[in-house]
């Protein structure tokens, strides 16, 4: 069956005891990196030394940095549930980190409107703090005011961004899916190009606002889904399919006159992948209340990515009792030599560790050290240490390196993020997905 969507309206499912949970998630710090508040810890121990030399390193290698502003489905909100958010900018992470080094900056706000997103980005651009009425009255989600008071931070991520990635408009058309059914055809004609216009007038000065801070980054827009499953009564089914058409052509022509006068907006067209598979992408709670389920939200990551990068990976967790993935540069390691937990640390053979990354290494028979190099940094790690250096610089470790016999060879084992950390990568551990992505 064809997968399909329907249009969220999160203003009026989600209430300030729903997102409270999701607030307890969060960092108390913003932005919310994907990595710190979705990811979890890092899988091999790190200290002051180690993240210094990551720091290092990440300032001659540049990142990929993308910033996220919308609505319920860019903060990944499900309903009824306690767990951390884990929707498509999630997603849309793994997928930058399978291309290299990536930066996520999450600046979503449940119950947002296309009114409320140009007030946020105008401030922004202003530099202007705004509470949460000021962004929007009666917003339900219970950051806004806290975000609303970071514009200079958040001012400073858009300038930086290589892409900007939105969710908008679901709440402007959520008032359809009670009262299409109750209009006649001319009424509910009239009632979509009112809110086409007042969607094109607010979407298109977002986008200006973005511009003007940041005139180098590509903006992606998705279009608007229909939430409505035809089981639901086929008339009305007909007459939302009808005005989603309409929000996908409209957004359509937004970005193909803006990307005639110089500006990279792309549309990421989620709509159509929703049709006919509305009751199995998402929740549907109370009052025609939508919200995209895991499936939903997978399924907006896949478009978005292949409108970024032309591409989409599937990625899966390990089975129980497998060792987790670790993915190097975009590729998987595949190795006899299976990774080895101890004191919950992530270890490998240094060999594929080395390979994988391009790096050479020396092995000194006298002192039981192997000295791994990476252009000019350098990592030496000694069999039973308590400490590796790291371009001559000792840094601790909880766990050392050991031997390990595998068959009839015994294999140096080392921290993978200790190592890698140490010869300038970036290291993230997805706990979602028991998976670890290395990038130089």
């Amino acid at each position: 069956m064809k997968r399909k969507r329907i249009w969220e309206n999160t203003a009026a499912g989600l209430t300030v005891s729903m997102l409270a949970g999701m607030l307890l998630f969060t960092s108390s710090a913003l932005p919310a990196h994907a990595a710190d508040t979705k990811t979890g810890v890092l899988p091999a121990g790190t200290n002051e030394t180690s993240l210094t030399a990551k720091k290092d390193a990440v300032a001659v290698t540049k990142e990929f940095r993308i910033l996220t502003l919308g609505d319920s489905i860019t903060v990944g909100y499900e309903p009824n549930t306690k767990e951390l958010p884990y929707g498509y900018v999630e997603r849309l992470q793994e997928q930058g980190l399978l291309h290299g080094r990536t930066q996520v900056d999450n600046y979503g706000i449940a119950g947002l409107k296309t009114s409320g997103l140009k007030n946020f980005t105008t401030a922004i651009k202003d530099g202007k703090t705004l509470t949460s009425e000021a962004i929007q009255p009666s917003l339900p989600d219970p950051r806004a005011g806290q975000i609303g008071a970071n514009t200079a931070a958040i001012r400073e991520s858009v300038a930086q961004a290589n892409l900007v990635a939105i969710t908008i408009g679901g709440n402007d058309v959520s008032e359809l899916l009670g009262t299409a059914d109750k209009l006649s055809d001319q009424d509910l004609q009239a009632k979509v190009k009112e809110l086409l216009a007042t969607y094109t007038a607010n979407v298109s000065a977002t986008i200006n606002d973005i511009h003007e801070i940041n005139p180098t980054a590509t903006i992606v827009i998705a279009d608007q889904y229909q939430p409505m499953p035809e089981v639901a009564g086929k008339a009305l089914y007909a007459k939302l399919m009808e005005a989603s058409q309409g929000f996908t052509q409209t957004i359509d022509g937004i970005a193909a006159q803006f990307t005639a006068q110089g500006t990279d907006v792309k549309v990421a067209h989620v709509a159509k992948e929703f049709v006919g598979g509305e009751g199995t992408m998402t929740h549907m709670i109370k009052d025609r209340d939508f919200h995209p389920n895991q499936f939903g939200y997978a399924a907006i990551a896949e478009v978005f990515a292949k409108t970024i990068w032309g591409d989409y990976t599937k990625l899966t967790t390990p089975a129980t009792g497998e060792p987790m993935n670790i993915i190097v540069s975009g590729k998987t390691l595949n190795t006899p030599y299976k990774p080895i937990i101890r004191n919950g640390k992530n270890f490998v053979a240094i060999q594929d560790i080395v390979n994988a990354v391009g790096a050479t290494t020396v092995w000194d028979n006298k002192t039981s050290t192997a000295t791994i190099t990476y252009g000019d940094r350098k990592v030496a790690v000694k069999i039973g240490a308590n400490a590796v250096k790291v371009n001559g610089a000792s840094v601790t470790v909880d766990t050392p390196a050991f031997l390990n016999k595998v068959g009839k060879e015994s294999k140096t084992y080392v921290p993978l993020a200790m190592v890698a950390e140490g010869l300038g990568f970036d290291v993230q551990y997805v706990a979602k997905l028991k998976t670890v992505f290395v990038n130089p």
